[in-house]
């Protein structure tokens, strides 16, 4: 089966596509690296020849409010277009737990308007809602530093290793359609400054994590459960103290 993979170059797409082949199935990375773009549409046609599925795991390159939900909008909707012109049968995006709970923030009403213009779609699709990576825990961090002290909402906090994130979208991307969602998370549901404090630590971070129930994740304020899936998701194995451990704590 071809399935192309659009950001099949970046963190998660590189490790879906790898899944992909190793199943014996003609995994396509396409991303600007491979003369693929699809806010332009160079290369959109060729790559979807012939193609049964598509899995969008694009990330825009600019999280700033108006230029990502441009990104989403312009990018959704030229795919989708390619995907109606070239027969494909299964449209499948990774998206993000809580899109619908942080209407304040830019990133998150992207993803929103992505999601919409699938739904509306005549094209069968999947939507796979993740909770954050294990790989971006420093990044968050970084975000929410104040010198060298890291201001942390007391919230729940579930996220998830990039490998598990990949291995649910292969099972989807070969499977049927699931018209509607499935969320996905990590094994084990902590307060997100107690993970943040533990983290840091592990990584030999000298960083100070406060407890502030008004600091805010990438300027939003988080409610109780803004970050976790609801009961019924699919759940990871793999917890973090494990996957820092095969991967190094530089990673």
């Amino acid at each position: 089966m071809k399935i192309v993979v659009i950001g099949g170059t970046g963190l998660i797409g590189s490790k879906l596509v790898a899944k992909l082949r190793e199943q014996g199935h003609e995994a396509v990375p396409a991303s600007p690296k491979t003369g693929v773009n699809t806010i332009t549409g160079e290369g959109l046609a060729e790559a979807l020849a012939g193609a049964s599925v598509v899995v969008d795991v694009a990330n825009a390159p600019s999280w700033e409010d108006d230029a990502v939900l441009e990104f989403f909008k312009t990018s959704t909707r030229n795919l989708l277009a390619a995907e109606a012109a070239a027969g494909v049968g299964h449209h499948v995006a990774l998206s993000i737990v809580g899109t619908d709970r942080l209407p304040e923030n830019g990133y998150f009403r992207a993803k929103v308007a992505q999601e919409k213009l699938i739904e509306a779609s005549s094209i069968p699709f999947s939507i796979v809602h993740a909770t954050q990576f294990f790989e971006f825990v420093k990044g968050i961090a970084d975000s929410a530093a104040d010198g060298d002290t890291v201001r942390m909402a007391p919230v729940l906090f579930q996220p998830i290793a990039g490998d598990e994130v990949a291995q649910t979208l292969d099972r989807v991307a070969v499977g049927s359609p699931l018209n509607g969602r499935l969320e996905i998370a990590g094994p084990e549901r902590l307060r997100m400054d107690e993970f943040f404090r533990n983290a840091l630590a592990a990584l030999g971070d000298p960083r100070k994590v406060v407890t502030d129930p008004h600091a805010r994740y990438f300027g939003s304020e988080l409610d109780e459960r803004s970050l976790v899936p609801d009961d019924g998701a699919v759940l990871g194995e793999i917890k973090y103290a494990d996957w820092l451990g095969r991967a190094g704590s530089g990673r």
